[in-house]
């Protein structure tokens, strides 16, 4: 338990102070967000409060995970070296739609299909990877099975199809964070909530592995790594809890893509390596809310010919338009969030208990 809760303090000490040492420079630089001309009139007044402060996050995170292996003189792990490598490739791609958008001076970066190639291309190297290095017991970190609590047995996909839908996953998880990043707090405080679910069960996962366990049972966990991608995920969760204290209304910085296609990476990371891929779409149920908002938007938007089923998408913003305040947007969703991923921790509990 030492390293993970070493990983875990290390990382929010590491946002606490580092994000306002990052404010600072970010101000000096000009490094100022630049809002939607369409988007709620009272985001206007956001306009130049220092963005890419997922750079922060980002490194809070590798080094509370190599200072907890430093300390303890441990080797890391390659299910954890690749949720690392799917959280950092993904960064890249986030950063590199920020610095664009800040060198010119307008709310668009990256192109969409640019963007979408830079993640697939990260999606793909993850799932291949998850394929190899199998442990001692054969283990690899990741499957060929779809999962759901575990490995549903008779969902077994051929390798070009796991990695296809690996990469589906880490895609469609990484535009949701992004899609939820839109008010002060939010995607953080969610962010923070479903990596605290996650610590929870690769602990659990750790206790309960079949590669622990004196006797195999029926109920035990085939997982490569679970003490060490407990590692990571306490680090994740630690590292968005200190940028929440600058990041929550009124921010004083966003996080940017750089940090919503990293988070959303690192959640994908570790729902195939943890084997709860369809678990983590009601773990992380505020962004799936969130991003089935602006496709339901854009179908009947489609259908009805310009007619809309929101004021605005994403969610957040239709609630803005109905006059709620921001704090209480953000409050209500992460109550939402809460609640979605006490459901998934309690679900994953009884199919243990129930041993189905």
């Amino acid at each position: 338990m030492l390293a993970i809760l070493i990983a875990g303090g290390v990382a929010m000490l590491a946002t606490l102070l580092g994000t306002r040492l990052a404010i600072g420079v970010m101000v000096k630089h000009g490094y100022g967000q630049f809002i939607r001309e369409d988007g709620p009139t009272t985001h206007q007044s956001k306009r130049g409060t220092p963005t890419m402060g997922g750079i922060v996050i980002v490194i809070a995170v590798f080094l509370g995970y190599f200072v907890a292996h430093l300390a303890l003189w441990t080797p890391p792990t390659a299910s954890s070296l690749l949720v690392l490598f799917l959280f950092g490739g993904l960064a890249v791609v986030g950063f590199l739609d920020d610095f664009l958008k800040l060198s010119r001076e307008q709310s668009l970066g990256l192109g969409a299909r640019a963007k979408l190639a830079g993640q697939i291309g990260v999606g793909v190297l993850f799932g291949v990877g998850t394929l190899l290095f199998p442990d001692e017991r054969g283990v690899t970190p990741g499957s060929s099975f779809v999962s759901g609590l575990r490995d549903i047995g008779w969902l077994a996909l051929p390798p070009v199809l796991a990695v296809i839908w690996m990469t589906f996953l880490s895609t469609g998880l990484s535009n949701a964070v992004n899609l939820t990043d839109g008010l002060d707090g939010l995607a953080t405080g969610t962010s923070a909530m479903v990596f605290g679910g996650y610590t929870i069960i690769t602990i659990w996962q750790y206790g309960q592995s079949c590669g622990s366990l004196s006797t195999v049972s029926a109920r035990c966990y085939e997982v490569r790594d679970p003490y060490d991608l407990a590692v990571v995920a306490l680090a994740l969760a630690g590292a968005c809890f200190g940028f929440l204290w600058w990041n929550a209304a009124p921010a004083k910085i966003f996080m940017g893509d750089t940090g919503s296609l990293a988070l959303g990476g690192a959640l994908a990371g570790l729902a195939v390596t943890t084997r709860t891929e369809l678990l983590s779409l009601l773990i992380g149920g505020l962004f799936v809310i969130i991003t089935m908002s602006v496709m339901l938007q854009v179908g009947y938007f489609k259908l009805t010919k310009g007619k809309r089923l929101f004021k605005m998408a994403p969610l957040q913003h239709h609630f803005e338009l109905l006059g709620w305040s921001e704090i209480t947007i953000v409050i209500r969703f992460w109550i939402i969030a809460g609640l979605c991923m006490s459901i998934g921790l309690g679900l994953f509990y009884a199919e243990w208990v129930a041993g189905l």
